[in-house]
């Protein structure tokens, strides 16, 4: 059983958890992700690694509350266990080798893009990042990626935070100053990450993005998180989550991602249903 020795919520949707998982904490690397069950009887959901500390043998996760099993899980307590852990899966992030780098989160995709940038500060590398977020009560993780970066740009949607514009809005921005980055790494909404990739090919940077597509098993047998990638399948899970980003074909990325919405929407409408009625 993996103990939640820690609970933080940073947002009205987002939640920070800390687990007691020493093997998993021991081998883990920034980009690797974990799959989790809340109970025996639960789903399974992948969730990347924001951070980890091997001597006190923890593993941090950042989630948002979204479905039904992020929301049973937003409802575990200190102290409580969750059923299963398994870990750390996926390639680890190449981050050795760049002298200087941008990291671009987008909302929630700050909680993954932050153990990179804060890889990339250890090695030695200097880093620009931009986050981005729908207005200020959505903003997360501010001190710990501004601690880790040479530059800080947080941009909201509606400028509630004086910053109003997209994260590539600030990107063409420093690569038209002359910023000369070794390599763009974006992470967040597909969406985000496809115009980061068309911007930075204009500009001619390295750019890798994380890719999250639906995943089951996590070790390449299901074929659910299947990407097209220079015209080549890959599973996301055994072949990334990281891929170049000039080379991901988002758009068919974006339409399976919309595959489940139906099915993932009635079953959150159960659970909260079923929530109702105990509560009457």
């Amino acid at each position: 059983m993996y103990k939640i020795v820690k609970k933080e919520i940073l947002n009205e949707n987002v939640i920070l958890m800390e687990i007691a998982a020493p093997l998993v904490s021991k081998k883990c690397e920034p980009g690797q992700f974990i799959i989790l069950m809340v109970s025996d009887e639960g789903e399974r959901i992948p969730l990347t690694i924001a951070d980890y500390n091997r001597e006190k043998g923890t593993v941090t996760i950042i989630f948002q509350v979204v479905g039904e099993t992020t929301t049973l899980l937003s409802e575990m307590k200190e102290g409580e266990c969750l059923a299963q852990f398994a870990g750390p899966l996926g390639t680890a992030s190449e981050l050795e080798g760049y002298q200087k780098a941008a990291v671009i989160g987008g909302g929630l995709g700050c909680a993954i893009a932050y153990p990179q940038a804060k890889k990339l500060h250890e090695l030695g590398t200097k880093v620009d990042m931009i986050a981005g977020f729908r207005d200020t009560n959505a903003i997360i993780l501010e001190k710990e990626m501004d601690a880790v970066s040479e530059n800080l740009y947080v941009m909201t949607d509606d400028g509630s935070n004086g910053h109003k514009g997209l994260v590539t809005d600030q990107l063409r921005q420093l690569l038209e100053s002359g910023e000369q980055y070794d390599v763009v790494i974006a992470i967040g909404p597909l969406v985000m990450m496809k115009f980061v990739s068309l911007l930075t090919k204009e500009f001619g940077v390295k750019t890798i993005v994380s890719m999250n597509p639906i995943m089951i098993d996590g070790t390449g047998m299901c074929g659910g998180c299947r990407v097209t990638v220079g015209g080549k399948i890959k599973f996301a899970c055994v072949d990334g989550p990281d891929f170049d980003g000039h080379e991901v074909d988002f758009d068919e990325a974006i339409r399976r991602s919309k595959m489940y919405a139906a099915e993932e929407k009635a079953s959150l409408d159960h659970h909260q249903c079923r929530m109702f009625k105990q509560g009457e």
